[in-house]
């Protein structure tokens, strides 16, 4: 078993900050290569707590402010322009900077890293993206992605 430090979100592990303990080949294979983690360390605690800062200073403070930004994210949807070809398919996929960018240009400021895209976005149409606000907060946003001109 392996002792890690996320350095990001991991989804069914942990947030950035956490120390976890996962087997050797998912470390070995998985968590590092793709820098989602590092491994632990004595002085890991520094880092630990610079990474608890970060995080901090991102999300959102709390649960009413959390709730007023998923109603603000909800009300309407959020248009991403994006390159097509033939039958309305994308060259490449919407990412979630994409959608960040999109939300921004509507006037509300999400954290990429927060917007879970289910089942990619390679064609246009009108998609729903979750995005994690707080831990107890998940905004259903509506994607709508169109041909750009």
């Amino acid at each position: 078993m392996a002792k890690l430090i996320l350095t990001h979100e991991v989804n069914g592990l942990g947030e950035a900050g956490d120390v976890v303990t996962v087997k050797d080949g998912y470390a070995r294979n998985y968590l590092i290569p793709r820098s989602l983690a590092t491994p632990w360390t004595k002085g890991g605690a520094a880092e630990v707590e610079a990474i608890r800062k970060a995080r901090k200073a991102r999300e959102i403070a709390n649960l009413e402010d959390a709730r007023a930004v998923r109603d603000a994210l909800q009300s309407k949807p959020v248009v991403v322009s994006a390159t097509t070809g033939k039958g309305g398919r994308l060259f490449g996929s919407v990412s979630t900077a994409d959608i960040a960018a999109a939300a921004a240009e509507n006037g509300q400021t999400i954290d990429r890293r927060k917007v879970q895209i289910t089942e990619a976005i390679k064609s246009t149409g009108t998609y729903t993206v979750a995005v994690r606000l707080h831990p107890e907060v998940v905004a259903k946003l509506v994607v709508k992605v169109v041909a750009a001109a």
